[in-house]
């Protein structure tokens, strides 16, 4: 790809994952555009990334990310209801937004998406083309943006990965249910059976994946789908990881699901959180053969180092434990 080809606009920037895939943009040579409704204060709050574009917008606006995509070349998908909250009234009508800015342009979708489309029939290990039959609103809500990418007439890169955690997440499995965010580790509150395998997805790894497949785009399929496996680890085996990262044994728990579901009706975010638990009952695997395929390798940061980066950008280390750590 010639370096004049080389502009991305991120929709959602400012996110966990809108953000890392701008800095591995960034980091490969690319101009980069966030879009913003104030790209003021965008700019001076995002640490890290001052090499955006920061343009004036909504997500929700088609004329207003079909201006900020002109000329790029790849358009990332990055937007999120933030803390689950209105999936249904959000999550649908900004990638319609996405995809009239893409029809305009001409510009290739890239697509972050998760393991909420499968229900249990599809488990342990997913191809790309296991069956999508998800079992809640939002996995229905998430195979019906996949569908409507499908059909819309516009280049598109699907890249699905299981839980999110990195040192910049809002809404993260690892920190907003195992540790605690923003106090030393100590003791961990795990979901389901310690013995079974779980997808997770390091932030700056599916980033880099995403940018890595970004510059390979015109040799790609119009439609196409690919699976990030992550680390693939049992309950038992984040716990040690986590330990070795905090330097002593943690106090181990299980996850306190009937006191959330008793305080869900009141709380959007622990509703949401709720209807996930199916996703910890079995083995929940993505297969990444084509991935590994096309790009020959899938970046993986040691367990160890991306624990430490997490939970150190996530506050969840003590002074003593960074310092050993």
């Amino acid at each position: 790809m010639a370096t004049s080809d080389k502009t991305a606009l991120v929709i959602g920037a400012t996110g966990s994952l809108g953000g890392e895939a701008a800095a591995a943009l960034l980091a490969r040579g690319w101009r980069v555009r966030g879009l913003h409704r104030d790209p003021v204060r965008a700019a001076r709050e995002v640490v890290g990334l001052e090499r955006i574009d920061w343009v004036k917008g909504d997500a929700m606006s088609a004329a207003d990310v079909t201006a900020a995509a002109q000329g790029a070349a790849v358009i990332v998908h990055g937007a999120n209801p933030p803390g689950y909250r209105n999936w249904a009234g959000l999550a649908v009508p900004m990638l319609e937004a996405t995809i009239a800015a893409a029809k305009a342009t001409g510009a290739r979708i890239l697509f972050p998406g998760n393991v909420y489309n499968y229900g249990p029939d599809a488990f342990p290990m997913m191809a790309e083309d296991a069956p999508q039959n998800p079992t809640t609103r939002k996995g229905a809500i998430r195979v019906a943006m996949e569908r409507r990418l499908a059909s819309a007439g516009v280049r598109t890169i699907v890249v699905r990965a299981g839980d999110f955690f990195g040192p910049v997440s809002g809404s993260s499995w690892l920190t907003e249910g195992i540790v605690a965010k923003d106090k030393p580790l100590r003791s961990v509150s795990y979901p389901g059976p310690r013995n079974i395998r779980h997808a997770w997805a390091y932030l700056p790894d599916l980033a880099e994946t995403m940018a890595r497949l970004a510059e390979i785009e015109a040799t790609l399929p119009d439609y196409a789908t690919y699976q990030f496996g992550g680390h693939q680890l049992t309950g038992d085996e984040m716990i040690s990881g986590l330990e070795r990262v905090a330097r002593r044994r943690l106090a181990v728990k299980g996850f306190p699901w009937l006191a959330l579901r008793a305080v869900a009706p009141f709380i959007e975010t622990l509703r949401e959180m709720l209807e996930m638990r199916y996703l910890w009952d079995k083995a929940v695997l993505l297969d990444n053969a084509r991935l590994v395929k096309t790009l020959g390798a899938e970046p993986h940061t040691p367990l160890e180092t991306a624990l430490k980066t997490a939970l150190q950008g996530q506050g969840c280390l003590s002074m003593d434990q960074k310092a050993a750590a």
